[in-house]
């Protein structure tokens, strides 16, 4: 079945025009599930001196996630303005970085620098400070990289860095200022944009040309910062299901238009995305907003018809990940093992000797989603502390490795790919692999160990979280301290025809 189930999503993507076989080519892999159906084992232990194939200085910070297309890593940064907590700059300085390396050697094949379009999200005064203006993981084919920046639009290029087109999405901001995270996935010759807070609208793109094909807006988009997923329903039939605060929707990815709607979780927020099984979808969120499971398909309103469970087990940022009919949620310092039949929580674990990046509002702020790779699921914390365990009858935590001693946040997910994981932070990127040498405390690349501890994110950000606010209201600035330059708009997306 495994096999089969492999087969599958190689054959799903050929059909598609999207990397295959050992590629990572979109946030959380192939087909967004954050697990590596092909390729050698990664390593299981590693620190600065041990499996560290190399480390390269990024331009700046970002929460986006690395991708790996035909041994090149693609990953998003910013630098300018917004990288430190005391104003050093303007917000015209604002500049986002895509940067190329090859992920044998860890050179920097090319970098293409993006300038801001005014106006941006005030990194000070707004829920910017959370992530920064580079948190949308690009994606790819295999031939070109797509990349979303919020409100500076949205940039094809080809592999070898030449820019094919470029769009805008909106100027809009969303009631707290926190910006957008959702990335860009690919369906059929479609770059699905999920432009949340900048227009509160889906947009389809011809990947081509970049000419806007589709765009549908809804109001229910406010306070969704997951990604959506394509799900296959049956052979004709695919669907682009996002959760989104209170409501999972599928949508037709040919239209933009709303398939069907249905209850979900409670919270007013919808930090994670959704992973699929098959045609059954699972969607967590925190809060006490709890969990659902449910089969896709139908239209119109299918909560009584298809909701398999929901349960109370949560999750805050981070995705979670399926493995032989398990699902893993990380929450707060936990691990929560789900039986995914039923949405019961058959086990709880406590990270043991965890360091905290975050601050005493909001906990702490681990995005990192889980990856499986094997038998064996790979998770990291905001302070680069990667969780190693073996999945089995038992549950067996084999290793806490600590990429680095240096002051960085580790917000992006894993990327892995031929024997070997790529992790990015807010100061390096990271390739981790068993052929890896190990490096010498005295190389320059690598810091001296330190005694202290990483300083916490929330002396980083200290007074920057005064404007958010979890109730979703907003809070102002001084640019615009009502917002109400966003017009009226349904609740959902144009319903498609029946």
């Amino acid at each position: 079945m495994k096999v089969l189930i492999s087969r599958f999503f190689v054959l799903t993507f050929l059909l598609s025009g999207m990397a295959i076989a050992d590629d990572w080519p979109q946030f959380r892999g192939l087909a967004g599930l954050g697990i590596a159906t092909e390729g050698k084992p990664v390593p299981q232990t590693w620190s600065p001196t041990k499996n560290l194939a190399w480390k390269k200085k990024l331009p700046g910070p970002g929460a986006s996630s690395p991708i790996i297309v035909g041994g090149k890593v693609f990953v998003t940064c910013y630098s300018g303005y917004g990288v430190t907590r005391e104003r050093e700059s303007e917000i015209e300085d604002l500049v986002r970085h895509l940067v190329c390396v090859d992920l044998k050697t860890g050179d920097v094949v090319w970098q293409r620098d993006i300038h801001a379009s005014l106006p941006e999200d005030s990194y000070y005064d707004t829920g910017v400070s959370s992530h920064g203006y580079a948190s949308h993981t690009p994606c790819s084919d295999g031939t070109n990289v797509y990349c979303f920046f919020g409100k500076g639009g949205v940039f094809a290029f080809d592999v070898d860095g030449n820019e094919l087109w470029q769009a805008g999405v909106g100027k809009e901001s969303d009631p707290p200022k926190w910006g957008s995270s959702s990335s860009p996935i690919l369906h059929n010759g479609i770059l699905v944009i999920t432009a949340a807070a900048e227009s509160q609208s889906i947009i389809g793109f011809d990947k081509a040309t970049g000419q806007k094909l589709w765009q549908q807006e809804a109001t229910g988009l406010d306070g969704m910062w997951g990604t959506p997923s394509l799900v296959r329903v049956d052979d004709s039939r695919r669907d682009l299901v996002m959760l989104v605060p209170g409501e999972l929707w599928g949508l037709d990815p040919d239209s933009g238009k709303l398939r069907w709607h249905a209850r979900a979780t409670s919270s007013r927020q919808a930090y994670t995305s959704i992973i699929s099984h098959g045609p059954r979808v699972f969607a967590f969120s925190g809060q006490g907003g709890g969990s659902i499971a449910l089969d896709v398909g139908g239209s119109g309103e299918v909560s009584d018809t298809n909701t398999c469970w929901t349960s109370t087990v949560n999750a805050i940022y981070a995705s979670p990940v399926y493995h032989k009919s398990m699902l893993y949620v990380f929450s707060r310092g936990t691990l929560s093992v789900v039986d995914a039949e039923n949405g019961r929580r058959l086990n709880q674990v406590r990270l043991k000797g965890a360091k905290i990046t975050g601050n005493a509002r909001f906990g702490s702020l681990d995005y990192a989603s889980p990856v499986i790779v094997g038998d064996y699921l790979f998770y990291l914390n905001a302070s680069g502390q990667m969780y190693v365990f073996r999945l089995g009858k038992e549950l067996e935590q084999l290793a806490v490795n600590t990429t680095t001693t240096e002051k960085e946040i580790f917000w992006g997910s894993p990327a892995v790919s031929d024997g070997t994981i790529v992790l990015r932070s807010s100061k390096h990127l990271y390739c981790v692999s068993v052929a890896g040498q190990a490096f010498d405390q005295d190389d320059p690349q690598v810091s001296s160990v330190e005694k202290t501890e990483p300083r916490p994110f929330a002396e980083i950000t200290r007074g920057r979280q005064r404007s958010l606010g979890y109730n979703g209201r907003q809070q102002g600035n001084d640019e615009n301290p009502t917002n109400e330059t966003r017009p009226d708009r349904p609740r959902r997306p144009e319903s498609a025809a029946r």
